[in-house]
């Protein structure tokens, strides 16, 4: 019973991490990370063989019954690293909102593509001739909105 308690709750925190990810908000996007990091690891130790009548190693014994202390190793490893890359993340979350004042992930490549036009005098929308890439605009070169073709 405890197993399948333990899958659905698993199932919950990566579907939950995913929804976060798949959000616009930079800083909902770094607790989606989080989320699902962590789930990772409650995974590798439900699956690393914790069991109620398993041991400690340290614990005097027979040695039959102790747990695999690779998989707590490891676990303890990537709580660390995972710190790290979020401690990471937030001091970049932070420097985009100085940069660009929102969290917002599509007001941000929106800014940043205005800052590149302004940044290098709009030629990043011109190519080596200095015509501008038709592709961006909705209109075609006679103006109509067809694409510039013409049936005939």
């Amino acid at each position: 019973m405890t197993q399948y308690v333990l899958a659905v709750v698993l199932g919950l925190l990566f579907a939950f991490g995913t929804f976060l990810v798949l959000r616009r908000d930079v800083v909902r996007v770094v607790w989606g990370v989080i989320i699902m990091g962590q789930a990772a690891n409650v995974y590798l130790v439900t699956m690393g063989g914790i069991s109620p009548e398993a041991v400690a190693p340290i614990v005097h014994g027979s040695g039959e019954a102790t747990t695999d202390p690779l998989v707590q190793a490891l676990v303890l490893t990537a709580i660390v690293i995972g710190f790290g890359t979020t401690a990471f993340a937030l001091v970049l979350t932070y420097r985009v909102y100085e940069e660009h004042g929102t969290l917002d992930l599509d007001d941000v490549s929106t800014s940043e593509l205005r800052g590149s036009l302004v940044a290098d005098g709009g030629t990043a929308a011109r190519g080596r001739d200095g015509a501008t890439d038709e592709a961006l605009d909705e209109s075609g070169p006679d103006g109509s909105t067809d694409g510039g073709v013409t049936d005939g």
